[in-house]
């Protein structure tokens, strides 16, 4: 099996380079309106930004910033296939503008932002950050009324681009990308705990600066959710390229957006790992199996798998197959990974 990955250096508020209705699934995460350190990129695509927070202009500066997200969301409605998924990871923020000190709800004003494109809203994700414990009492340290909670989630928001997707009976290539029954309880939960933030190990102080990407297990587990084998995943915020490591490790194709160069040329040292990232993957997903099997008991499981000599809970799990990159190459438009069936141990 070969996938093509492609990055785009260029504006997502306008997504030139990909077709209507070609898009499988978006996993994505935007720069947070009112962080402090995306202030300068939404003051770049439009000037009022600025403007209103030195004002002291709160609801302005971040209704500005969320016009900017708004245009990229009209894209996606676009490209996205009839019953194709958007996830979005994105944070809440605490910020003081002029003589106020609140909190920015981006997860609801994106909510928001999706219904009125006609998308329909599915359950969000919780999942929680590291937190520096020695900074979490915020406001007035020990004394009441005056302290505030920490911000220590994301969300994970997913939306579905009309009705379910419809595949032909007994799809092969849907039937392949099967995840594991306890794969399926863990991952389909509504908070995650056993995720963690990420530090991007990018040259340049100004780089990691300027990156807020999360950690491999998000995009990745979201890629094996929400598509299958054969389809293409979309990051119109590509940053450090984390959504496209993961495509590659789950052997899909994948489009990334970014604006900035820089960035696209980093990620040439992280392709390098990609097919030890997947074989590691891959072989921990199949170890995590059989100590689930092990822990159970082999004779309360109904089926066997075909491929893997292992018992699993469902008949869906019986056709599973993961993949492996053995290579990945540069192209004229980004990169091509060649996968092999992943063997038992």
């Amino acid at each position: 099996m070969e996938t093509d990955h492609r990055v785009v250096v260029g504006d997502s508020r306008r997504l030139d380079r990909v077709d209507d209705d070609s898009v499988e699934l978006v996993v994505t995460s935007p720069p947070y309106p009112m962080i402090e350190m995306w202030d300068d990129l939404f003051a770049d695509l439009d000037d009022a930004v600025a403007d209103h927070l030195d004002a002291g202009e709160g609801r302005e500066a971040f209704e500005s910033m969320h016009d900017q997200l708004d245009a990229v969301w009209d894209e996606l409605g676009r490209v996205l296939v009839d019953g194709g998924i958007a996830c979005i990871n994105v944070g809440d923020a605490t910020r003081t503008v002029g003589d106020s000190f609140r909190v920015w709800g981006n997860h609801s004003r994106i909510v928001d932002a999706f219904e009125q494109r006609g998308f329909e809203p599915l359950p969000e994700i919780l999942w929680r950050k590291p937190a520096n414990s020695g900074t979490k009492f915020m406001g007035s340290g020990m004394l009441p009324p005056n302290a505030y909670v920490t911000l220590e989630h994301e969300y994970i928001l997913v939306f579905r681009n009309g009705e379910k997707r419809e595949f032909e009976p007994h799809a092969e290539r849907r039937y392949e990308s099967a995840y594991f029954w306890e794969e399926r309880n863990r991952w389909f939960s509504d908070l995650w705990t056993d995720v963690g933030g990420e530090l991007q190990a990018l040259d340049g102080a100004d780089l990691r600066e300027r990156s807020g990407a999360y950690p491999l297990a998000i995009p990745y587990r979201l890629v094996n959710m929400f598509s299958a084998y054969g389809d293409t995943v979309l990051d119109p915020f590509w940053g450090t390229g984390t959504t496209t490591l993961a495509a590659m490790a789950a052997a899909r194709d994948s489009i990334g957006y970014e604006r900035d160069a820089a960035f696209t040329r980093a990620f040439d040292d992280r392709v390098a790992d990609v097919p030890s990232i997947s074989r590691t993957v891959g072989h921990q997903r199949l170890a995590d199996h059989r100590a689930f099997v092990a822990e159970r008991g082999a004779k309360r499981f109904a089926y066997e798998a075909d491929r893997y000599g292992f018992p699993v809970t469902t008949k869906q799990e019986r056709s599973m197959r993961l993949y492996t990159v053995e290579t990945v190459a540069e192209t004229a438009n980004g990169y091509r990974a060649v996968h092999e069936p992943l063997e038992a141990d």
